[in-house]
């Protein structure tokens, strides 16, 4: 069974509706490690609500914050520290998707990011870019620093407004495969989220 890290090239790129995509398509189970706020909105509920197929369990986070800060920060406020050890793939017979927390170099504590936390859960990276100014260079340097780490990189999804030449440029350069593109979608629900899965190759 697989088992993929939804990460991205920063934060509010799309990571949690790409994850719900591949959860539905795959019928998939899903494991969030860490959520930081919106504990009553959290990507997991949020992903529950948007998939239809009734094989999905989705696992608990091994650390559920308060606040809506980066994870070292949010922990520190809630006076406990994020253990990268105390953070354990959860056992299933199913593929497994799980979505990190913001972009690579997000804190998870004084010593460790996101990066560390994929690596030692030695998970095959799904990286989710979007198109804006500046997303060439924040695609590149993410994808330098996976390889840096020694992570694979199952490939890249393009996710909102379309750009041919980023897309094309990324994919020359990088040699990384472009699994699927996801437009901005008028309208988030359970049909939708399975039809876009209809454009991802995986």
């Amino acid at each position: 069974m697989a088992t993929y890290f939804i990460t991205g090239i920063g934060t509010g790129i799309g990571k949690t509706l790409i994850s719900a995509i591949l959860t539905e398509k795959l019928k998939a189970d899903y494991w969030k490690p860490i959520q930081s706020g919106d504990l009553d909105t959290s990507d997991s509920l949020t992903v529950e609500k948007l998939i239809s197929n009734s094989k999905t369990v989705i696992h608990p986070e091994s650390y559920r914050l308060t606040q809506p800060l980066s994870p070292h920060l949010s922990a520190k406020l809630d006076g406990i520290e994020i253990d990268l050890n105390k953070i354990n793939i959860p056992l299933t017979e199913n593929n497994l998707v799980i979505e990190g927390a913001g972009g690579l170099m997000v804190p998870l504590n004084e010593n460790e990011l996101i990066v560390d936390l994929i690596k030692k859960l030695d998970a095959e990276v799904i990286l989710v870019s979007q198109n804006y100014l500046g997303s060439i260079n924040h695609t590149l340097l993410s994808i330098n620093l996976l390889k840096q780490y020694g992570i694979e990189i199952k490939g890249i999804i393009f996710n909102g407004d379309e750009n041919a030449e980023t897309e094309r440029y990324i994919q020359q350069y990088t040699k990384i495969k472009k699994l699927g593109f996801v437009p901005s979608l008028n309208q988030i629900d359970k049909t939708s989220v399975a039809v876009a899965g209809e454009n991802i190759l995986i």
